[in-house]
């Protein structure tokens, strides 16, 4: 975990053998194979049969749905189409900023985005960030992106989401959600507010999320 924090080890890179983990470490192999498997069992690692153990990306296809949890009610899941209606860097409210444990009026970037499945829009979310972490992200390359955002965060920023906490409620839609999602107001909304966290359990994303869940519903696994 702390090479893997200490970026080491990046996102989509082959990490060391067994062997040479054990050596290095001074511990048997089997400690290790058993610490691998814990790393492979949050997600951080991924085991590929005949080359070796990476370090997780959110680049890769199976990654993309781990914290996409919307699914179709029929077909295969598939990524969303992106419209940013709104980009731009503001002052902290003091609700977000004690979630990303930084100071009411602190430096943070918003993202407003409609997600749509198949030309349909679904999914009405706002993103917020620590100015601080990503003072490289500027309004024009968020506006340019159309990838899933936790793959431009990793791939030039290097931090990497490796888990959330959400609370997900039943609401109405209001009267901008109903323009923004083209359904009639009053329509039921699944409010899903997450908190992402990256290594060292650093919180380093607040996303709120409308889902329209006709013809869609929210999967999770429990192990």
């Amino acid at each position: 975990m702390q090479q893997l924090q200490s970026g080491e080890w990046r996102a989509g890179e082959l990490i060391p053998s067994e062997m040479e983990l054990a050596s290095r470490f001074k511990v048997s192999q089997g400690t290790v194979r058993k610490a691998i498997d814990e790393l492979a069992a949050e997600n951080l690692v991924v085991r590929r049969q005949g080359k070796g153990t990476f370090v997780a990306t959110h680049q890769e296809a199976r990654s993309q749905f781990r914290f996409l949890r919307l699914k179709p009610d029929v077909g295969e899941a598939h990524y969303p189409d992106n419209v940013i209606i709104e980009a731009k860097r503001l002052r902290a409210p003091a609700d977000i900023a004690r979630q990303l444990d930084i100071k009411t009026g602190d430096s943070v970037v918003f993202m407003k985005r409609i997600q749509s499945f198949d030309g349909a829009p679904t999914i009405l979310e706002e993103l917020w960030l620590p100015g601080q972490l990503f003072k490289g992200l500027s309004v024009e390359r968020m506006l340019q992106y159309k990838g899933p955002m936790y793959a431009l965060l990793e791939t030039e920023f290097g931090m990497q989401m490796i888990r959330a906490v959400e609370n997900i409620r039943a609401v109405a839609a209001d009267r901008q959600a109903s323009e923004l999602l083209k359904i009639a107001a009053g329509t039921p909304l699944l409010s899903v507010n997450r908190l992402s966290f990256t290594y060292g359990d650093k919180p380093v994303e607040v996303r709120r999320s409308l889902y329209v869940t006709n013809g869609h519903h929210y999967e999770n696994a429990l192990n």
